[in-house]
């Protein structure tokens, strides 16, 4: 299966390419628009700043051709950044414009917990997939993955879908429902990084690859 992983200058291509590869995948990493636009499947990795991001994208002049290759229903996965850059904006530094792809804000997590008191940001390590409210797992890149597997996560921020339906898992974290997944149609997000959370993971990338087949 053909998957092309984005080179935008940001991003841990070389984890997420071998991960992909691991699962049977064709790689190729690509930053030219017309590859981008004519891939079977495509990956927009990231770890980072939302508008250093969306810079590289805007750089490679890749911006339209996300956009246009998302308009055909073709599979699409963000991680981590990468998922955080498929909304309209983030409030990271300022405020950015994004994608788009899936409307909703990059907002911070909360620095106190639901008893109000003070824990760290940015949120690093383990946690445990919930389905969101009234989320259905079957049909998404979860419909193998149990609730309550762990995945790693590694961010300050996260999404906030305008369509509450677009968020399908979260994780806990000072007793607040963080987004940790999220989707609209073809196009799927996830804040964990799969290529680093084992087995399970992997089994995820798996889903994504053989979607629409």
């Amino acid at each position: 299966m053909k998957v092309t992983l984005i080179d935008y200058g940001i991003g841990n291509l070389y984890s997420v390419s071998r991960a992909l590869e691991y699962c049977g995948a064709e790689v190729t990493l690509s930053s030219d628009p017309s590859t981008i636009e004519a891939s079977p499947r495509l990956v927009l990795p990231g770890v980072g700043a939302f508008a250093d991001g969306m810079s590289g994208l805007r750089e490679r002049g890749l911006i339209e051709p996300i956009r246009r290759y998302a308009a055909t229903g073709r599979p699409l996965l963000g991680i981590c950044l990468g998922m955080q850059m498929l909304t309209s904006a983030s409030e990271e530094f300022g405020r950015h414009e994004g994608l788009g792809l899936i409307p909703g804000n990059v907002v911070p997590i909360p620095t106190v917990t639901t008893q109000g008191q003070p824990h760290k940001t940015p949120n690093i390590g383990w946690s445990a997939l919930t389905p969101a409210a009234d989320a259905d797992w079957s049909g998404t890149l979860l419909a193998r993955t149990e609730p309550g597997t762990f995945v790693y996560l590694v961010h300050s921020y996260h999404v906030v879908p305008d369509d509450p339906k677009a968020k399908i898992a979260t994780c806990e974290y000072g007793g607040h429902a963080i987004t940790t997944a999220i989707r609209s149609g073809a196009v799927h997000g996830f804040q964990f990084h799969p290529e680093k959370s084992g087995e399970e993971g992997l089994r995820m990338l798996e889903v994504f690859l053989h979607e629409n087949t």
